[in-house]
């Protein structure tokens, strides 16, 4: 659970969660393997590559990101918060309003990114004037009523 970091809300009411080594994937077309699962488990609205390497939150959505090659390691919550290290084969599942960023990777690093029922994203810096508004819709996203990875799974169990 990443608790609010000033200036970044984050989110009180379900925790990041993360996936390590559950995609085996193939050596060739591993991120359209990616894609398929997820949106077999309605998360779409898919693209590749490109963690911002500066702070960043989604104010409207809850996030997952699967990494079909090389390593990352993500900087969750804002400042000087918590690094988690993304290899191929694991994903993340980012909450509405909890900050992330890039703070290094390899030069192979690749990843799928989707979010729940196709939502679109919005985008927010951690800026003066963001909030409340983000505050208002970050309380009004919904849980998703499926796992990106297995359907029914962890973010159920952890998710209530």
């Amino acid at each position: 659970m990443l608790k609010e970091n000033d200036p970044f809300p984050n989110n009180n009411r379900v925790p990041y969660l993360l996936y390590k080594a559950v995609f085996e994937l193939p050596e060739r077309k591993a991120g359209g393997v990616i894609r398929e699962i997820f949106a077999s488990h309605q998360w779409s609205n898919a693209w590749k590559n490109g963690i911002y390497p500066y702070h960043h939150y989604h104010s409207n959505t809850h996030e997952v990101l699967g990494v079909y090659a090389g390593a990352c390691d993500v900087m969750l919550g804002g400042y000087e918060d918590k690094i988690v290290h993304l290899e191929k084969g694991d994903v993340l599942v980012i909450p509405a309003g909890v900050a992330h960023k890039n703070v290094g990777s390899t030069d192979d690093f690749g990843y799928v990114g989707a979010y729940p029922n196709g939502m679109d994203f919005d985008i927010n810096y951690g800026r003066p004037g963001e909030r409340p508004a983000t505050d208002r819709n970050i309380a009004q996203v919904p849980l998703p009523s499926t796992d990106p990875v297995y359907g029914y799974g962890p973010l159920q169990d952890y998710w209530k």
